[in-house]
């Protein structure tokens, strides 16, 4: 018999076991291309049906099948919100909006916001124009409104300013005082109340005429009474409400940055609603220059309320320098009536304001109120 040599023995052992090898090879790459597979549609089928348990979490309008019912039903139960609607096999549709979460109630906004500068730099030398007044202030919204969209204002506070023939000085105020308000994180709106015709002039009924028409526009809890002429020069003198009435302009450039007597309550005051109603508003008999502030402060004292005021180095206003308005000249008779207070308001005020309303027009930094507000009467003949 023939016989295979050794060596043919061990090459044909070689050869079969590199054949088995290659086998085996084959093999696990095939195992491996089918596990390859198996995981690709198990997380297929995976990302599908969990697409389909968020689209039933989020949209609790659409109809689930019966099939998809019961994982919605675990997805929810372990929810910390879900309400026994969730635990039926077919929830019944809800409105969109109670799926939606109400937003974060914004914080209170600070006493004293981070973002104020203090002193400021007041001038009046620089051209200004509505345009670049405008440019400056593209958050103030038509009307002159402004509300913080970071937090909640403790006040929603009426700016009212007694207006005619000081277009030029509007400017400068708009210039100045938007910026300042927005640093302070006031809620406000302003309201210019012009006053029609050439009859004199009467900056308290004015600002009894901006009182009640603000209250037109929306529910101001807060009423500040500026002046145009007067701008602040430190935006820390804040300008909202306080516990008593408040006088902000308690160191015009006028006066030397000092009160000039310690009744003063001139240029920019603020009153509460419910400060402004204890005095019945503001006396609507002081035509011409004078006399209505010192009533007004007689009015507070009367009522068992003390005007507070900003720290001397806080309360400092530049004035812009421009001549006596005509129609507007001394009133004669401020000081008769100034001694008088205590009988006259309470029938003089907000309780006894007529006026006729003319037009409302809303600009982009402002809202312009122009009324007829009528005469004084005649002076009593001096005999």
């Amino acid at each position: 018999m023939h016989q295979v040599g050794p060596g043919r023995q061990a090459m044909t052992r070689l050869m079969l076991g590199r054949t088995l090898e290659r086998i085996c090879k084959a093999v696990l790459l095939l195992c491996l291309i089918h596990f390859l597979i198996m995981m690709i549609l198990y997380f297929d089928v995976y990302s599908q049906r969990f697409d389909l348990f968020r689209r039933n979490g989020s949209r609790t309008n659409t109809n689930v099948s019966a099939g998809t019912a019961h994982h919605y039903f675990l997805y929810n139960v372990t929810r910390a919100n879900a309400t026994a609607a969730c635990l039926t096999t077919s929830p019944s549709p809800q409105p969109e909006d109670q799926q939606t979460p109400s937003p974060k109630p914004l914080p209170p906004c600070p006493e004293s916001p981070p973002g104020l500068v203090g002193r400021l730099l007041i001038e009046f030398s620089s051209l200004m124009t509505m345009e670049r007044v405008q440019k400056e202030n593209p958050n103030v919204t038509n009307g002159g409104r402004y509300t913080p969209p970071d937090c909640r204002a403790r006040w929603k506070v009426a700016i009212i300013i007694p207006f005619r023939h000081r277009e030029n000085h509007l400017k400068y105020w708009l210039h100045y005082l938007h910026p300042i308000l927005r640093r302070q994180k006031i809620d406000y709106g302003l309201y210019i109340i012009n006053q029609l015709g050439e009859e004199t002039f009467n900056r308290a009924k004015l600002l009894n005429v901006g009182y009640s028409e603000a209250l037109k526009d929306s529910e101001y809890d807060c009423f500040i009474f500026s002046d145009v002429d007067l701008i602040p020069m430190d935006d820390r003198n804040i300008y909202h409400c306080y516990d008593q009435p408040r006088h902000f302009a308690i160191a015009m450039d006028k006066f030397g940055f000092r009160l000039p007597y310690a009744g003063y309550f001139g240029g920019v005051s603020g009153l509460s609603k419910k400060q402004f109603l204890k005095i019945n508003g503001f006396p609507n008999e002081y035509w011409g220059w004078g006399g209505e502030d010192d009533d007004i402060y007689n009015r507070i004292t009367l009522n068992g309320m003390k005007v507070s005021r900003p720290d001397v180095r806080i309360g400092r206003y530049r004035m812009i320098k421009h001549e006596r308005d005509k129609h507007n000249e001394p009133n004669p008779q401020r000081f008769n009536k100034i001694q008088n207070t205590k009988n006259t308001m309470r029938k003089d005020g907000i309780s006894s304001l007529s006026y006729r309303l003319v037009h409302v027009r809303r600009f982009p930094l402002y809202t312009n109120i122009s009324v007829e507000i009528g005469k004084p009467p005649p002076r009593p003949f001096k005999g």
